[in-house]
């Protein structure tokens, strides 16, 4: 290919008012240009595999055999590649095909790029599977308990080839970096405020179980419904940070004619049980929060609590931003939980 330029001619002019000489460039006349294509823009990997046949073959007809070609497409083929790279890669003789010093040079750098190619093309399909890539996963601390154990070992026997990132959180937390796309899937404790971009699938459902110290006479008791704990001093959850578990504990109070008497707020049901060991008062916790072992914490079922006051944990995730890992790990979730 040519085109037309200019000849640059230097020259050298005198500054007088500095008393030095200062080079210009003076435009003297068009020439004729060629162009030269940079290297490797009209290679591509179908070159490397017929080169690395030949070079293996050492014979242009078993290698046309091997490439299910004729034979004269793959010598223009060859050629090309040759005027490509600018080097004789096969001498052509009478004693048959030769891989000359360059050619031998570039068999390694032709199986290294095929060997790549191969491993991008896998990736690549491997992602679009679900078979690849990393999963973020956002759980509430009662995930711990049950959900999680359930749910990890069968998904990772089943795609070893996705990392997962886990971080714990708050449910609130969790629903906003699932908006924001720092998390792929969230574990969290509903009720929950959800955005319009946010979809939910409940895993299970659950209800409140009564914790109290092991000190207090209700531990005592065979018995306990929800209406007798009016005069208890309740351990209730942060209307900021666990505003879902606090309005299903006040809804199902309310439900049996009082208002709980709050004492002392925490966010995380761990902290809520740990108070309640301290001897602050009594909660209501998930019930399966139960796993939870101490000597100084007796658990007790309520005999009349409310079912519309029921809680759970659900999967949180943003449809627009749902890979093939996430469908599969949602998949594998409600099969572990499939009643």
């Amino acid at each position: 290919m040519f085109f037309w330029g200019w000849r640059v001619a230097p020259l050298i002019r005198q500054d007088i008012a500095r008393g030095s000489t200062v080079p210009i460039l003076f435009f003297e006349k068009p020439i004729r240009c060629r162009y030269h294509r940079p290297l490797g823009e009209t290679m591509d990997f179908k070159h490397f595999q017929q080169f690395l046949t030949l070079a293996e073959t050492l014979n242009f007809r078993r290698a046309a055999e091997k490439l299910h070609m004729a034979q004269p497409p793959l010598s223009v083929s060859i050629r090309k590649l040759e005027a490509e790279v600018g080097v004789t890669l096969f001498t052509r003789g009478k004693d048959g095909v030769k891989l000359t010093e360059s050619g031998e040079a570039a068999l390694a750098e032709a199986r290294r790029a095929l060997f790549h190619a191969a491993q991008f093309r896998q990736a690549a399909r491997a992602a679009s599977t679900g078979d690849l890539g990393t999963l973020r996963i956002g759980f509430v601390g009662s995930a711990t308990h049950e959900v999680l154990p359930r749910i990890l070992p069968r998904f990772r026997a089943l795609y070893p080839g996705v990392e997962l990132e886990l971080r714990e959180a708050i449910s609130i937390r969790l629903m906003q970096g699932i908006e924001e796309e720092a998390f792929d899937i969230g574990v969290v404790r509903v009720p929950v405020a959800i955005g319009s971009n946010t979809r939910l699938a409940t895993l299970f459902t659950e209800t409140f179980v009564l914790a109290v110290p092991k000190s207090n006479p209700l531990a005592q008791r065979a018995t306990v419904r929800l209406k007798d704990l009016s005069d208890e001093g309740f351990i209730l959850y942060s209307g900021a940070d666990a505003l879902g578990l606090r309005t299903a504990a006040i809804h199902a109070c309310q439900l049996r004619g009082f208002m709980p008497r709050v004492t002392q707020e925490a966010i995380q049901v761990q902290t809520v049980l740990s108070l309640v060991e301290a001897g602050f008062g009594v909660a209501l916790v998930p019930s399966v929060s139960r796993r939870f072992n101490s000597r100084h914490v007796i658990y007790k079922k309520l005999m009349d609590f409310p079912a519309s006051a029921s809680i759970g944990i659900s999967l949180a995730w943003k449809p627009s931003a749902e890979s093939a890992a996430v469908r599969n790990f949602l998949d594998v979730a409600t099969q572990a939980f499939k009643p």
